[in-house]
């Protein structure tokens, strides 16, 4: 029996220690906190669970989860379709590909405060570009500062902006990794555009997809920069999503024990649901 080389854990070795110093280190800190309370100098007081009871009960807590679900679930229904889309009209050989990829790729490259800096501006009403002409070109009413509706279409359509992007990389990659043979059976047996993107294109994008939905879903479930710096939560708490509410609690109350407890079970919430897509999601996959 051949033995095997166990030394390639070495190259690992610093990888992991990489990982314990900035998550699981921070993560037990977060546990401390979570399960005790504090009033500065150091000192701290036994608490056990009661900031996760608290947390679990309260209104505000349901209110920013249910802003946070609706807003994945936005950007999910609208992102991977549209990706898809883009992805399968893009040229597959020729000299506009290479064209095509860097303006798919060049949204993704600006930092996430800029995005939400330059989309306040460009929204305003008054002196933003996207603003003005909708209030006094078109004649509609829009103020993403007053108007609970416009901020969220706003947050909404910001995001599919920025990212959209990375489903249709994705998507095209799985595109053109289909094998020419595939296309000349369809073409052969007459196939239609419908049944060649439902039985060809579909499966064999199914693989980048999966990753395309999960990435997708963990970045918008914990955004944070880019609807504070658009928003700031407002108009009111109207577009306080989960992650803009913990900074809020944690920074601007310094209620560490609620904060630390509201991170955790956010990061539980994250983990499940991911865990969930993705079993359903390769289910297939595992029946073969």
């Amino acid at each position: 029996m051949k033995t095997q080389n166990q030394r390639a854990w070495f190259f690992v070795l610093p990888v992991l220690l990489l990982v314990a110093f900035n998550a699981l280190i921070p993560m037990m800190t977060v546990v401390n906190y979570s399960v005790q309370e504090t009033f500065g100098d150091n000192l701290f007081f036994w608490e056990g669970l009661r900031w996760f009871q608290e947390v679990l009960q309260s209104e505000r807590f349901h209110n920013a989860l249910g802003r946070q679900f609706f807003f994945t679930f936005m950007i999910l229904i609208i992102e991977i379709p549209l990706g898809i889309a883009i992805a399968l009209s893009m040229p597959k050989k020729g000299p506009w590909v290479p064209v095509c990829l860097v303006l798919m790729a060049l949204p993704m490259l600006i930092p996430w405060n800029v995005v939400g800096a330059m989309w306040n501006i460009f929204t305003l009403p008054d002196i933003g570009l996207l603003g003005y002409f909708l209030n006094h070109t078109l004649g509609i009413s829009y103020d993403m500062t007053q108007d609970p509706v416009a901020a969220w279409v706003t947050i909404i359509v910001m995001d599919v902006w920025h990212w959209t992007s990375l489903v249709v990389l994705l998507s095209y990659a799985g595109l053109v990794s289909i094998p020419n043979a595939y296309y000349q059976a369809a073409e052969i047996d007459g196939a239609s555009n419908w049944a060649v993107f439902r039985f060809i294109q579909l499966p064999k994008m199914k693989t980048v997809l999966t990753i395309a939905i999960l990435l997708r879903f963990m970045d918008s479930f914990n955004i944070y920069t880019e609807p504070f710096v658009l928003t700031g939560g407002g108009p009111g708490n109207s577009t306080t999503l989960l992650s803009i509410d913990l900074v809020k609690i944690a920074l601007g109350q310094f209620d560490l024990g609620p904060a630390a407890a509201m991170s955790l079970i956010y990061f539980a919430i994250t983990l499940l649901t991911s865990w969930l897509f993705y079993t359903l999601m390769t289910k297939d996959d595992n029946k073969a």
